[in-house]
């Protein structure tokens, strides 16, 4: 057996699962980690951070835009709190994140007698945000619990994890057994009488519909298969964007689905949720059956369809796909087409976020990502923005984590340095964590970020004054000068105040390769979002 530090034993662990990037801020509880970090920065590559929000998100970046586990590291107690709000966006998208962190020494835990980041009990606190969380006890536990930690994270449903190491189990040097990672758990395969169930429902609607999430990422070609053969149109909302592209003639965002809502007669969803369809729209008119293909058996719980089938999104379509009749009836592409025709009419009045959003698109290279944010160009992006593969579009889903674009964005760069990411994002979000232009800077993130300054949190601005006769408390900013807070960490900056500016300025800072800010002026009088947008018509 190897000797080994508790350090070394996780890096060993890190490595054998392919990690190779990890995101962190030292601190006094793990220097013994960061230390082995150092001693392995030949094999593992540490980027640090200005706040350990950063760290957080950067890993939750790096993990919703590729599906495999983003790991970052902070000290415990308020270090670990203040990333509390990225893991629970992460378990809200579905995305595989580890967090290491330390623990007061071993001989201190529960004794509440203040030792330093000292929380009641650190480990329940996660227990209730993660799939997973354990402690390392010993340095001689670390290759099972780590092990374990990965198979929970990436098994199922995947979601955040976490482990904690007391402070002085990292330095602890002793003989350990290291372990290759274990098998995720096997997908369940899906029930053949709740497919036969399905597929009869399938056959006999007259206007089925297909609805997709995040959790259908992987499982891109079976879905078209399958909608090909139904004719059936393919929804998505936020993080299943792409999962059609959306320039196949059977995928629609929401906003073109709401115009053939009132005569869909069967929905089925897969690796979604399903809130809006089935919490939020009102049945059509003539009756609906809902159908669910979700790997978590849980979901089913939650709510109650017709045909509820507990299947991975691959396996479930697939064999859904074998066993319906090939649609031979009146043509439903033409439906489709005049659908969206009709959205797309309607949404040139929304501006400016269709002129600044069509400037992005039109600047991006196809395989480009876009990371949303809590502002009206980000909202509008759900539907508004054409995505022509999984993961292409990142956003905080239900969350709604204001502040989380910046951080997260410069994690999908780091994930994928070859291909253009653009970061939208408001003046108010962009501060939360604008600092790490440094970090941009530092490791050459070249993450280009968009930022619709209109000096305030203008939604709320808006809705203060429409709903409290005029007045509003809290929602105007003082802002700095951007331009100059970019180059003073070395950034290139634009500014400007149209579309065309902005799809000027983006083919520029794309083209520099390098980290960019353009700053775009918004007149909060002209900016607005019809909420009926993401409701059915008719």
């Amino acid at each position: 057996m190897p000797r080994m530090t508790g350090g070394d034993a996780i890096v060993d662990s890190l490595l054998r699962h392919g990690v190779d990037t990890v995101f962190g801020l030292p601190g006094v509880q793990v220097y013994g980690l960061f230390d082995a970090f150092a001693r392995n920065a030949n094999r593992l590559n540490l980027i640090n951070a200005r706040h350990e929000q950063t760290t957080a998100y950067m890993a939750m970046g790096y993990a919703a835009s590729t599906g495999k586990p983003g790991v970052f590291s902070v000290v415990p107690g308020p270090g670990v709190l203040n990333t509390t709000a990225a893991l629970a966006t992460g378990w809200g998208i579905n995305a595989p994140m580890l967090c290491i962190t330390g623990q007061a020494p071993a001989a201190q835990i529960g004794k509440l007698r203040g030792a330093l980041h000292e929380l009641p009990d650190q480990l329940a606190t996660l227990r209730t945000l993660l799939k997973f969380a354990e402690r390392i006890e010993h340095p001689t536990e670390a290759p099972q619990v780590m092990a374990r930690a990965f198979q929970a994270m990436t098994s199922g449903r995947p979601g955040p994890v976490a482990v904690e190491v007391p402070w002085d189990m990292f330095p602890l040097a002793t003989e350990v057994t290291p372990m290759d990672p274990l098998p995720r758990f096997a997908p369940p395969v899906p029930d053949p009488e709740k497919i036969t169930a399905l597929a009869k429902l399938a056959d006999g609607a007259k206007q089925p519909m297909i609805w997709v999430g995040g959790g259908a990422a992987r499982a891109s070609a079976e879905i078209k298969a399958l909608a090909e053969r139904l004719q059936a149109p393919v929804v998505s909302f936020r993080s299943g964007r792409g999962v059609l592209d959306s320039r196949h003639p059977l995928s629609m965002t929401v906003h073109e689905a709401t115009r053939l809502w009132p005569k869909v007669d069967l929905l089925i969803g897969i690796g979604t949720r399903l809130d809006s369809a089935t919490g939020r729209w009102p049945k059509p008119p003539g009756g609906i059956k809902f159908a669910r293909i979700d790997i978590d058996p849980a979901e089913h719980r939650r709510q109650a369809v017709d045909v509820p089938i507990v299947a991975d999104s691959a396996g479930g379509a697939k064999a859904l796909e074998a066993a319906v009749a090939k649609y031979s009836g009146s043509d439903r592409a033409a439906a489709v087409a005049a659908a969206k025709a009709e959205s797309a009419e309607f949404l040139k009045q929304v501006q400016p976020q269709m002129g600044m959003l069509g400037a992005i698109r039109a600047a991006m290279p196809e395989d480009g990502i876009l990371v949303d944010e809590m502002t009206q160009v980000g909202y509008v992006s759900w539907i508004g923005y054409p995505v022509y593969q999984p993961r292409g579009l990142v956003t905080s889903g239900f969350s709604g984590t204001l502040g989380y674009g910046f951080p997260t964005a410069l994690g999908v760069k780091v994930a994928h340095p070859d291909r253009a990411v653009v970061s939208i994002t408001g003046d108010g979000g962009f501060l939360f964590g604008g600092t790490d232009l440094a970090t941009a800077a530092r490791f050459g993130i070249n993450l280009v970020t968009v930022l619709f300054n209109n000096e305030s949190y203008g939604n709320v601005l808006r809705d203060q004054k429409r709903l409290f006769d005029g007045r509003d408390a809290g929602s105007k900013l003082t802002n700095p000068d951007f331009q100059t807070f970019a180059k003073s960490f070395g950034v290139a900056a634009w500014k400007t105040n149209s579309p065309e500016g902005l799809h000027a300025a983006l083919k520029e800072a794309l083209a520099s390769n390098a980290p960019a800010l353009i700053e775009v002026e918004s007149d909060i009088s002209k900016d607005y979002l019809p909420f009926a947008l993401f409701a059915p018509q008719g």
